[in-house]
């Protein structure tokens, strides 16, 4: 199927006892059992439940994948990862990242034992100096948040494959629709649900999508041991948010390549970071991996003051100042005091994350109103 069928279709089927069209929400914690250990695929809802696992089979199919967990949220999606992994086993990640992210490496898997290296992975090959006989997981953003570099993920999987060590991919500014990292040697992928595939800022998800049996088997396992699953009415409503994906992202790419140009061009503006521009220094690898350039985008203002930037988030009505992003509502945000507190400030500087970058989450509304927003907040300067 090719992907707007597969986001209506793929992964769901129509319920067996009554023709239902729509995933029913199986609002059960427990399933009645004919006699001990004979039941009907279901024991408690913790382990499987039939509206997460529609959701997690459409996920699979999204991503050209063959196996789908989800989680309660995106970091505990993460985390699930991470417990894979044992004391002194060592991780290589981006050093750009979202800040969630590398708190939870820094902060609690790190007091576990769990060592981290955060290395710029513009060059893969320039990572190869870190892999140790230690090492187990190469992890990676594409783009990354807030930065918007992109991250050549063939060549990754390359260095990867070459040592035996696992790649996994945060996919979640990208999402299927753009990009599929499976298709381009990821073992795991990614996705924080709160965005883009649920697409309506109405719920908290994280999901996981493998291929190797062995790996999904192992995932499965701390899914329910640890038991940070999502419930059958939030699942729900991510498969609602799925059929429309395709449409909402052909939309928010036009809208991130019209808003993008517009900043580029205004005088008050310092830089734009947004991959769809040639001369992006990693916009050849964008084109070549992905479908489309999305609608994050990152800028910074003329003389770098945060104060400035408060200044235009204070104003921006269209653009509502608040965590999280791929609503069909243009969100905008703060990195430095929001996203990315969690990171301390040299950290985030040795990256370009200064004090004046703003990250505009870009909606599905009309483009022109947008533009008319940034120009009346840009104007308080």
């Amino acid at each position: 199927m090719k992907f707007g069928t597969k986001v209506i279709h793929a992964g769901v089927n129509p319920d067996p006892s009554t023709g239902a069209i729509m995933t029913p929400i199986f609002q059960t914690s427990t399933y009645v059992q004919s006699s001990p250990g004979n039941h009907q695929g279901y024991e408690y809802s913790r382990t499987h439940n039939p509206t997460r696992n529609a959701l997690q089979n459409s996920l699979a199919a999204l991503e050209n994948g063959k196996h789908g967990l989800c989680f309660s949220s995106g970091m505990a999606a993460i985390d699930a990862i991470l417990k894979l992994f044992q004391p002194g086993d060592e991780v290589i990640s981006t050093n750009d990242l979202y800040g969630g992210t590398y708190r939870l490496f820094t902060k609690v898997f790190d007091k576990f034992g769990i060592k981290f290296h955060f290395v710029s992975m513009e060059n893969p090959e320039s990572i190869e100096k870190y892999i140790t006989d230690k090492t187990k997981m190469i992890w990676a953003e594409s783009p990354t948040n807030p930065m918007m570099n992109i991250i050549d993920i063939k060549g990754l999987a390359k260095i990867a494959q070459k040592h035996n060590v696992l790649l996994g991919v945060d996919n979640t500014f990208a999402t299927p629709y753009l990009q599929t990292p499976m298709d381009l040697g990821a073992d795991l992928v990614m996705h924080s649900v709160t965005k883009y595939l649920g697409g309506h800022s109405d719920v908290v998800m994280g999901a996981l999508v493998v291929n190797n049996d062995k790996l999904a088997e192992d995932l499965s396992f701390i899914q329910n041991s640890c038991g940070a699953t999502p419930g059958p009415q939030d699942c729900f409503l991510v498969l609602r948010g799925i059929k429309t994906l395709h449409l909402r992202m052909e939309r928010h790419c036009q809208n991130g390549k019209t808003i993008a140009s517009y900043l580029r061009n205004h005088p008050k503006v310092e830089k734009v970071y947004w991959p769809g521009f040639e001369d992006h220094p990693n916009h050849q690898v964008a084109a070549s991996q992905m479908k489309d350039f999305g609608g994050m985008i990152s800028f910074t203002l003329a003389g770098n003051q945060m104060e400035d930037a408060f200044t235009i988030l204070k104003n921006l009505k269209i653009f509502s100042l608040a965590e999280s992003l791929g609503g069909v509502e243009s969100l905008c945000g703060h990195p430095a005091s929001m996203t990315h507190a969690s990171i301390p400030k040299a950290e985030r500087e040795k990256v370009g994350l200064s004090d004046s970058l703003i990250r505009l989450s870009v909606g599905v509304e009309d483009a022109e109103d947008l533009k008319n927003d940034l120009f009346k907040a840009l104007d308080q300067l």
